[in-house]
């Protein structure tokens, strides 16, 4: 892979990298408001059982929201260390290349289609 095409996924997934971070730092808060924790008074507390359902509701969805992009933010620093490594382009399963096409689509992949559709649950 050309150093420029390298260069530019290099600083695409520094920028999804930020911008996740963001993200789940938000979600954090969000999550800590709803649970109380983030300084809410008492006032704010439901009075009907269908309130406190959907406030776990929702905070069960933010906290879930949250794990799927952390799990990203770990594929993008291992994307970045394969760059760093001289190994980014290349499916660490089976060894060969990852398309460009696949590559342009989730930057932060680290197998190609093949190997991908073989971890598909069935």
């Amino acid at each position: 892979m050309k150093k420029e095409d390298l260069q530019a996924y290099h600083d695409h997934l520094l920028a999804l990298r930020a911008r996740l971070r963001g993200d789940v730092s938000n979600l954090a808060d969000a999550a800590l408001r709803q649970s109380g924790l983030g300084g809410a008074d008492a006032t704010s507390m439901p009075i009907h059982m269908a309130e406190l359902g959907s406030e776990n509701f929702e905070q069960e969805l933010t906290l879930s929201v949250m794990e799927t992009e952390e799990g990203m933010l770990a594929q993008i620093d291992m994307a970045i260390k394969r760059i760093e490594q001289g190994e980014y382009g290349i499916c660490v399963q089976c060894g060969g290349k990852i398309p460009k096409r696949r590559l342009d689509a989730i930057p932060y992949t680290g197998v190609c289609v093949k190997c991908a559709d073989q971890k598909q649950p069935t």
